[in-house]
């Protein structure tokens, strides 16, 4: 008899060990308790009441019937809670992967394929890539991205979103995806062809006013989930006697109905060679949304309840949510802000809750179907123009514009992107400009003469004339020297080099980083420029990297042991000793005598030092 039927509870221990490695939801089976379910399945409970009414309005943002995003939904949000490590990370559509999958089902459609088959697919191809990058670890490279590009996006986001749905506020619709020139234009032409609705201004004026009311006196109940059910039930007595109501609703949109999800068919692969090219570059750009999504939302729940994250496993989760959605024929999904914070807010305990709350969002739909069904597209527009006011950061957006001009530049160019051109490539943009901006700051290095004062200490040379030697210079070198910087440190050396009364050239590169190939080459430039004619390059404050980049080069060699000095614990010795190194080079018998000031400095060399330092 083996071990693992000897104990059982071994056996089932080393499977929850394992599947706990892919599946961290099984590894918390080993503590679980009758509180901690119960705890679940009230925040659960809770998220299942916020989840159907932003599934409706996302439905109205991507122009898809309402069940296909409760679907993307339900199964997203439990298989991706499956793999997430985060107890409170909530899987679902967002504001900014529908407006990026509607103006891509827009621009796509003479592919051939429905506006369903269309945001499947490119659910299926989202999924791919993130679940890709998160088994290669590459959800730590969201750390790179600068927050002023984070906050552009999401303000371009919140304009967009105000701006598409102003029109169903005034009661008529515009087309979904355009950017903001586009919605106004079309908003204009509506106003000036009279398609204004009283109706639907008031009910939108009426919605805000339920909203604002409920977060006042009662901020701690969900104005979501009141303000439009309230109206659902208003608007269904108004119907029973005025069938042909005068405002817009769910059910002509796209009725719902308590149905259980069925997996689809994707394209065939004739059909898929046809649209990947045409998809592939939005699919990325909507995976490193998600990215950046998952890391804000996941990072600052955390930071609340104490809990460790592996945002690799986060961005699997997401990878294996969306795979699942377009394998079940409905619309991506990311990281819902929202339902995020109000699973934390519940005392959720483990991923449970997630996918307990998945699983109710399908049975409640037989009980409040009608009450969802009859809710004005006026109402869900105000509720959506809300949201989308409060994407705009105010306070974050004045730190992007007012901390540094390179930030300001990113946030406004990053936003300009977003509102006018397509939204997926503002995260590009922003992106690319941040890292030349970046690149353009770093690879500027700081190239000074130096000499010791009558203090003893080193400072920069006020005056050349000045120098303790005039053949001697000391040159202090601080900043990035890698290849973005390689020219123009090799520049401003050569300008240095230019003054033939220096013999001898001293770089203390003490400050200097990040050495690599290009300035190696430099380096190797201004030796044999030297040397042509007739001077010497030595090398003070070498630190152990610069030392195995000049080793491993070979520049080492060439410049030669003796003329580099590493860097010591006192700051000056090494540049004192590389000043004793450049008198013994300019002496022709090795007798040093120079003269200095008689005040005793402790970073100059002394007399005695001198005369013993002969070759």
């Amino acid at each position: 008899m083996n071990e693992a039927t000897e104990h059982p509870e071994g056996a089932w221990g080393k499977f929850i060990l394992q599947a706990s490695r892919w599946l961290p939801v099984f590894g918390e089976f080993k503590s679980y308790s009758w509180a901690r379910l119960r705890r679940d399945l009230i925040a659960g409970s809770t998220l299942t009441l916020v989840s159907i009414p932003q599934a409706i309005g996302f439905s109205l943002i991507l122009g898809l019937p309402p069940m296909s995003v409760i679907v993307s939904i339900v199964i997203g949000g439990f298989v991706s809670a499956l793999f997430f490590s985060s107890y409170h990370h909530v899987f679902g559509p967002s504001t900014s992967v529908c407006l990026i999958t509607a103006a891509t089902v827009v621009a796509s459609s003479h592919l051939g394929l429905s506006p369903m088959q269309l945001a499947a697919y490119l659910a299926f191809l989202i999924g791919i890539i993130q679940f890709i990058a998160g088994l290669f670890h590459f959800g730590e490279i969201t750390k790179f991205i600068s927050r002023s590009v984070v906050v552009g996006y999401t303000a371009a986001i919140g304009l967009l979103l105000m701006s598409s749905q102003l029109g169903n506020s005034l009661g008529f619709s515009i087309h979904a995806g355009g950017n903001l020139l586009k919605s106004f234009q079309e908003i204009l032409h509506g106003i000036d062809a009279g398609r204004c609705s009283l109706w639907a201004i008031g009910i939108a004026v009426l919605t805000l006013a339920i909203f604002e009311g409920v977060n006042r006196w009662r901020p701690h109940w969900p104005e979501a989930l009141l303000g439009l059910a309230s109206l659902g039930i208003a608007a269904r007595v108004f119907c029973i006697y005025h069938p042909e109501a005068p405002f817009m609703m769910v059910k002509d949109e796209g009725a719902l109905s308590a149905i259980l999800p069925a997996l689809s068919h994707l394209p065939s692969w004739q059909e898929q060679a046809l649209i990947l090219p045409h998809l592939i570059n939005t699919a990325l750009a909507i995976a490193i949304i998600g990215m950046l999504e998952a890391t804000a939302i996941t990072k600052s729940i955390a930071a609340k309840s104490g809990q460790h994250l592996n945002p690799n496993q986060e961005l699997v989760g997401m990878g294996a949510g969306n795979v699942a959605a377009g394998l079940f024929g409905v619309p991506p999904g990311s990281s819902s802000f929202t339902r995020s914070a109000v699973n934390y807010q519940s005392g959720a305990t483990s991923q449970l809750s997630s996918m307990l709350s998945s699983v109710a969002v399908l049975f409640i739909l037989f009980f409040v179907t009608p009450i969802f069904n009859y809710i004005p597209i006026a109402a869900l527009a105000a509720h959506l123009m809300r949201v989308g006011y409060k994407l705009i950061n105010k306070p974050q957006i004045r730190v992007a514009i007012f901390s540094t001009r390179s930030d300001a530049m990113v946030f406004f160019a990053t936003l300009a992107v977003g509102l006018f051109f397509q939204l997926e490539t503002a995260i590009y943009a922003g992106i690319s400009l941040s890292l030349i901006l970046f690149l353009r700051k770093t690879s500027t290095p700081i190239l000074a003469e130096y000499t010791f004062n009558q203090s003893g200490f080193l400072a920069e040379l006020p005056d050349k004339q000045q120098r303790l030697h005039p053949q001697i210079a000391i040159i202090h070198v601080e900043g990035e020297l890698f290849f973005g910087a390689a020219d123009l440190f090799q520049e401003q050396v050569r300008q240095q080099a230019e003054d033939e009364n220096i013999r001898v050239f001293i770089l203390r590169m003490k400050n200097a980083r990040h050495l690599d190939a290009s300035t190696v080459m430099s380096l190797e430039a201004l030796l044999d420029y030297l040397r042509q004619t007739g001077r010497h390059l030595i090398i003070s404050g070498c630190t152990s990297d610069v030392y195995r980049v000049l080793r491993n080069s070979g520049l080492l060699k060439q410049i030669g042991e003796d003329n580099l000095f590493p860097v010591e614990s006192n700051p000056t010795i090494s540049t004192r000793k590389a000043l004793l190194r450049a008198q013994v080079l300019l002496s022709d018998k090795g007798e040093i005598r120079l003269f200095y000031p008689n005040l005793p400095a402790p970073g100059i060399p002394s007399q005695a030092e001198v005369d013993d330092y002969v070759i």
